[in-house]
C-alpha cells in the first residue's frame, strides 16, 4: 500500500526529471567532487600522473561524446536532453550499436578523470552518484519518450544494446 507521503515523494522526485541539463549536472557533480576532496583524506598520486590521467579520460570521453553528436546531427534529430519528445528518429548506428547513452558516458569519463586528478576516493564515489542521478532523472524519462515514439523498435534496440557500456 502506497501512503500519501510516498506518493508525494514520488511526485517530487518526478518533478526533477528532465529539468537540469546533463552538462550542468556534470558541473555540479564536479564541484561536489572538489568539495569532497577538500574535506576528506585523499591518496598520494604523483602530480604529473594526476594530469596524465585527467587528460587520458578527457581524451577517452571525446570519442563517444563527439561521435554521438555527429551521429545525431546526421540523423537530423534533436540533441536537446530536456525534450526527448522532439526526437525525429531512433539512432541505432555508429557508437549507438555499443551504448545507448554515449553522451552521458562521455560526461562520466570526464568525471572519472577529474576524480583521479583530485586523488580522492570519496570524489570517485560522487562520480557513481552521477550515474545514479542520470539513470533516474535523465535516462529513464528519455527511454519512456523513446518507447512512446518508437514502440517495439526501441524495445528491440534496448534489449540488444546496454545502457552505458
Amino acid at each position: 500500500m502506497v501512503s500519501l507521503a510516498d506518493d508525494e515523494i514520488g511526485r517530487n522526485m518526478s518533478a526533477l526529471e528532465l529539468k537540469i541539463p546533463p552538462v550542468l549536472v556534470t558541473v555540479l557533480f564536479a564541484a561536489l567532487m572538489w568539495l569532497l576532496s577538500t574535506i576528506t583524506p585523499g591518496v598520494a598520486i604523483v602530480p604529473i600522473l594526476k594530469k596524465v590521467l585527467l587528460l587520458f579520460f578527457a581524451g577517452l570521453a571525446a570519442w563517444p561524446g563527439l561521435t554521438s553528436l555527429a551521429t545525431f546531427k546526421n540523423a537530423n534529430t534533436t540533441v536537446n536532453p530536456l525534450n526527448p519528445d522532439a526526437c525525429s528518429s531512433l539512432v541505432v548506428s555508429g557508437i549507438y550499436r555499443r551504448t545507448r547513452n554515449p553522451m552521458y558516458l562521455a560526461l562520466l569519463l570526464i568525471l572519472i578523470g577529474w576524480g583521479f586528478y583530485l586523488a580522492n576516493p570519496f570524489s570517485m564515489l560522487a562520480a557513481g552518484g552521477f550515474v545514479l542521478y542520470i539513470n533516474r532523472f535523465q535516462i529513464q524519462p528519455e527511454e519512456r519518450a523513446l518507447e512512446k515514439a518508437f514502440g517495439e523498435e526501441f524495445n528491440d534496440y534496448r534489449e540488444q544494446v546496454r545502457r552505458w557500456v
